[in-house]
């Protein structure tokens, strides 16, 4: 079988690491292993802040009072919670407005009350309240710059909670409650409290408090290895190496793939790419796909490779990735990558990969196979 046929077994591989850490299971299987206190409030913000409620609904029933604050076109039905889409990935009115809902909704709390807040990516732009000094639109500025600019998310970040009153715990110093349980799916590496959504759900020393990371990319990697070993396919990469410029990833990528034993390579993070004027259509993942297909040309043409966003979303589409292959390479993709248009160029070719929002965001990942010749 060419490696065109694989298509199908990458993808179910691919949704077997997302389906591992969608927040309704992460969040359920955390539940029923901890034995919590049912909570008395929850606040939840974030990609995957209705999935993750939903998994707290699951465990307590619906009459806890929820909050739930998320992306457009994330916004699920969940009885007996308030739900707010707001914007993403620039703040704009609507993420100072949800900023101020989450912060009523924390000082709400009261003596003797218990807090869970459910966090995951995207809490950053979602959820806003200037510092004096500082309007919204300094914010988004400073948010659009920093985003084309190929710096990485954990220096967004930290440029993001100088300029908030509410995010690397500014939000939970508004608790005046007895207990706060924050539970996280990370979208950041490392998987530090401190970055994911700018620090939204750091709690301050004071305050009596725990946290638990209830899904990774490291939890996502090894569902799909778990996947590929159970269809009799030998796992030959699963490493958490997707770091840095994309050119420089898609050349690391190039030299694992290429005439590679016969196998599955599960390779997870976030690349940065820095964007020219005016970016036509494409993210990071599309982009990856585009400048890996180039690295294949001239090695081993039966490498078949998915490059995605595990929240569905790449940049500011409604794709999530694109397919990666000797075969989707011709020399006038260049002037695509040039202009950030990498989605454009996969439209034409077949290769994008759509899945709409997802539940769950773990940074990226890519799920390749290799064949024998």
């Amino acid at each position: 079988m060419g490696a065109g046929g694989y298509r199908g077994l990458l993808t179910e591989l691919w949704w077997a690491g997302v389906e591992a850490v969608q927040g309704r299971s992460a969040v359920g299987r955390h539940l029923e292993r901890t034995d919590p206190v049912r909570p008395d409030s929850v606040l939840a913000v974030g990609k995957a802040a209705c999935s993750m409620a939903a998994g707290v609904q699951d465990r307590f029933g619906i009459g806890i009072p929820t909050l739930v604050i998320t992306k457009d076109g994330h916004g699920t039905d969940l009885p007996g919670a308030e739900v707010i889409e707001s914007s993403h990935p620039i703040p704009d009115e609507r993420s100072v407005a949800a900023g101020r809902r989450a912060v009523e909704a924390v000082r709400s709390c009261k003596p003797g009350d218990d807090l869970m807040v459910l966090v995951s990516g995207g809490a950053s732009a979602l959820v806003e309240w200037p510092v004096d000094g500082v309007t919204l639109a300094d914010i988004a500025d400073a948010t659009d710059r920093l985003l084309g600019s190929g710096a990485d998310i954990a220096h967004i970040n930290e440029a993001r909670r100088a300029l908030s009153r509410i995010k690397g715990g500014g939000l939970l110093t508004r608790f005046e409650g007895r207990h706060v349980t924050v539970l996280a799916i990370s979208d950041v590496r490392g998987d530090d409290i401190e970055v994911i959504g700018s620090g939204i759900g750091v709690t301050p020393a004071e305050i009596d408090s725990e946290t638990h990371i209830v899904a990774s990319n490291n939890h996502a990697r090894d569902a799909v290895a778990a996947a590929a070993e159970q269809r009799g396919y030998s796992v030959l990469n699963n490493r958490e190496h997707l770091y840095g410029d994309v050119e420089v990833v898609a050349s690391r990528l190039g030299l694992a793939l290429s005439d590679a034993a016969g196998g599955i390579h599960i390779f997870g993070g976030e690349p940065t790419l820095e964007l020219p004027p005016n970016p036509g259509r494409g993210g990071r993942n599309q982009h990856l796909a585009v400048r890996l297909s180039r690295e294949l040309v001239g090695h081993d043409r039966s490498t078949l490779a998915l490059v995605a966003g595990t929240d569905g979303s790449d940049g500011p589409t409604l794709d999530a990735g694109g397919w990666a292959g000797a075969r989707f390479w011709s020399d006038a993709a260049e002037p695509f990558l040039a202009a950030a248009d990498a989605g454009t160029y996969l439209d034409q070719t077949g290769g994008l990969f759509t899945t709409g929002p997802t539940g769950t965001n773990v940074m990226d990942l890519v799920v390749a196979v290799t064949q024998e010749e």
